[in-house]
């Protein structure tokens, strides 16, 4: 989880959560980055509501701030204009979309490590998962999981499409012949339909990024200068790289793990998996089915 000393509430909220309806069973360790120091309160209140390891960790310096590089001028005038435009944190955001880009899997807390759960601060989950989600991957040779798929926002990504475009004209090696771009794109490419995987919540293979074709998809990225003189999020970033560079079937649909993230975003499980997993939220109020919703668009691979 990242996280800052601030949002010790939130984070005691999601553990908390996240131990009683899953982790308590499993016992799987925690790993908490924060682009400054811990406080020892923080520390102490987060580590007692858990018998599992937990680990609280520095974000490096080079992982986190602006490069030196980048045209300060432009990246302002990158900022303005989306707060202008009204986008929410439209002049924020840009070193986190960066680091869980790629950088997170790289710390030297999660190199001992294979797969991650990312974990909010102030994450409801609302149903019991009595499966190990990890192994449940593994066994299957899949490599990212998700539970919720909308539109990014436009303004925030306008070249993005076109260099994911160069790249892989250029290094067309890395694409998966049976890609998911029909969940990327509406006509085989040609143009971006915004739809990602919210990476608010995703389970996934770190080997995946640190291979050879995530490393040289976002080394590509990060040279353009996009995630600071637009706001490249790490949500269309995982989302295309998944997509592209993995089978369709190597990205699975989490449909039993209940979870809400503010009032409009929630997964609730349906049927027979809501009573399994005693679950708490309501089964009709479920992003799923929202106009907005980019689940048809996955859906429609396995058609």
């Amino acid at each position: 989880m990242l996280a800052r000393n601030s949002d010790l509430n939130g984070v005691i909220s999601s553990v908390e959560q996240l131990e009683a309806r899953f982790n308590r069973k499993f016992n799987y360790p925690w790993v908490f980055l924060n682009d400054e120091p811990f406080s020892t309160d923080f520390k102490r209140r987060v580590s007692v509501l858990t018998d599992a390891d937990v680990s609280f960790g520095l974000v490096p310096k080079e992982h986190w701030v602006q490069p030196d590089w980048i045209d300060e001028g432009r990246a302002q005038e990158g900022r303005n204009k989306l707060v202008r435009q009204g986008v929410i944190y439209g002049g924020n955001y840009r070193n986190m979309c960066r680091f869980n880009s790629g950088f997170f899997f790289r710390h030297e807390l999660l190199t001992p490590y294979k797969w991650y759960w990312r974990v909010e601060p102030d994450v409801r989950y609302y149903c019991d998962l009595d499966y190990d989600p990890f192994l449940f991957l593994e066994d299957r040779d899949k490599v990212y999981g998700f539970t919720i798929a909308m539109p990014e926002w436009e303004p925030t990504i306008p070249s993005l499409w076109s260099t994911v475009k160069d790249f892989i004209a250029e290094h067309p090696q890395y694409v998966s012949p049976d890609n998911s771009m029909d969940f990327l794109s509406d006509n085989a490419g040609d143009s971006y339909n915004m739809c990602h995987f919210w990476s608010n919540f995703e389970i996934a293979n770190m080997d995946f990024w640190r291979g050879e074709a995530y490393t040289k998809f976002f080394e590509y990225l990060e040279n353009t200068g996009g995630f600071y003189y637009e706001r490249w999020g790490d949500a269309p970033v995982h989302s295309i790289a998944a997509a592209l560079f993995t089978r369709k079937d190597q990205i699975h649909f989490f449909k039993d793990i209940g979870k809400l993230w503010h009032a409009e975003f929630a997964h609730c499980p349906q049927g027979k998996q809501w009573r399994e997993g005693h679950c708490s939220c309501d089964p009709n109020d479920n992003f799923d089915f929202a106009q907005n919703s980019c689940l048809r668009h996955f859906m429609r691979l396995h058609d």
